[in-house]
């Protein structure tokens, strides 16, 4: 027995099980949870015949399948339904060819594509609401930005130029298109959503978009709602929280390499924070608000105001190590984490990436990097806040420097040698 082909099969029965669930509870006239697993089925069959016959053996099975649709389509606005829409209809393609992907290519790949069908057929609702929050001036920043993105990118120069040779014009680009995605998700999500959540998700997407952001918006509806102290200081240590998961991420992307020995120390800072957010949680109290108004990451200026810090930084960061060491590294962090954590810690990932700065130093550049960030967050609160948010954050970012200090302080350094 073949059991690479059995195995094939089960999984491709598996993946047409579920569409075909999701389809069948839509009520779909052209096919349901019969139909899908045999579509599926027969994409996998043609594609494991096709080894032997030939590639055709799958173009006459699509072709078929689209007969077969053209068909049934054709009997039901016969019999007067003229309903036009045509998402089973593509689904039932789309999964024939997950279903021959699964030969040609590999399982992992073929049950990435169909759970992503799964996901688009399931969330037609907020799909919807969402095109329908997305305003007119939204729709013109996203496309302009994923034009010069898509169009810019590709022409821009690889290669170092500027003192230090740290100025590449593509890398720098390509984080900046790195970091506006991430910021982006989080758009997309409150305009999924709407304003109105839960805290502890108003939070979350806060701290994806903007972090400094959020606790401006909070302390300012703090200095005219008192009230909502307690919950404002949850959502800002909750942003502030999400903001060192991004450090996480962008470590991840940039330094792969190194993302356990600098990821491990800052997720060890993640993880108290994320304690010392339970404790401030506010027990009893309404857990809904209206989250301020977002603005889109995608708008240009933006972007390109990140671009060029990102490059003055990766400049600042040379130099201070030609000229200073290590200790001129974390002034650099200090001053570029009082406002933004991107730039600092894509710099730094990207000089140990590159074999310039050790793992060791860089989280440690990082880590400080974040607790000036935390200072420069409660200096938000207090100029703009009202006393109780104030005091509250206060003591939740108190708690935060102490466990950071601690890290750095008990955190046993590593020999370059190592």
């Amino acid at each position: 027995m073949d059991l690479v082909a059995l195995q094939q099969l089960a999984v491709s029965l598996g993946i047409g099980l579920l569409l075909g669930l999701e389809r069948e509870r839509r009520e779909a006239s052209i096919a349901g949870i019969r139909t899908f697993p045999l579509i599926s089925l027969f994409g996998t069959l043609c594609a494991q015949l096709g080894q032997f016959l030939g590639g055709w053996i799958v173009a006459a099975g699509l072709i078929a399948l689209a007969a077969l649709i053209v068909f049934a389509n054709f009997t039901k606005f016969k019999n007067g339904d003229t309903d036009p829409g045509m998402t089973t209809e593509i689904a039932a393609l789309a999964l024939f060819g997950v279903g021959a992907l699964l030969v040609v290519e590999s399982l992992m790949v073929g049950v990435v594509v169909g759970a992503a069908i799964a996901v688009l057929l399931h969330l037609k609702a907020p799909l919807h609401r969402f095109a329908a929050r997305v305003g007119e001036r939204d729709m013109r920043a996203i496309i302009l930005f994923a034009v010069l993105s898509l169009i810019v990118l590709p022409v821009l120069p690889n290669a170092d130029y500027g003192p230090y040779g740290v100025w590449n014009p593509f890398k720098i680009w390509l984080m900046v298109v790195f970091i506006v995605g991430i910021s982006l998700g989080g758009y997309v999500s409150y305009k999924l959503f709407g304003a109105r959540v839960g805290t502890i998700l108003g939070g979350i997407i806060g701290g994806v978009i903007s972090s400094t952001a959020t606790t401006v918006s909070f302390a300012r509806r703090s200095a005219s709602q008192p009230a909502l102290a307690p919950l404002g200081a949850l959502v800002v240590m909750i942003a502030a929280c999400i903001s060192l998961v991004r450090v996480l991420v962008e470590i991840g992307v940039v330094a792969p390499v190194a993302i356990l020995q600098m990821g491990l120390p800052l997720g060890v800072l993640l993880a108290g924070s994320a304690v010392i957010t339970a404790l401030i949680y506010p027990r009893g109290d309404a857990v809904r608000h209206r989250m301020p108004a977002q603005t889109n990451p995608a708008e240009l200026k933006p972007a390109l105001i990140f671009g060029g810090l990102y490059a003055l930084v990766l400049w600042a960061v040379a130099a201070a190590q030609d000229h200073f060491g290590s200790a001129g590294l974390y002034v650099v962090g200090i001053i570029s984490g009082l406002t933004d954590m991107d730039a600092i810690t894509l710099s730094t990932s990207q000089m140990v990436a590159s074999g310039g700065l050790e793992a060791d130093t860089a989280w440690r550049v990082i880590l400080v990097a974040a607790l000036a960030n935390f200072i420069f967050k409660f200096g938000i609160v207090a100029a703009l806040g009202s006393r109780q948010l104030m005091i509250r954050v206060a003591l939740a970012f108190a708690a935060v420097l102490v466990w950071g200090g601690g890290i750095l302080w008990l955190w046993p350094a590593e020999s370059a040698d190592q």
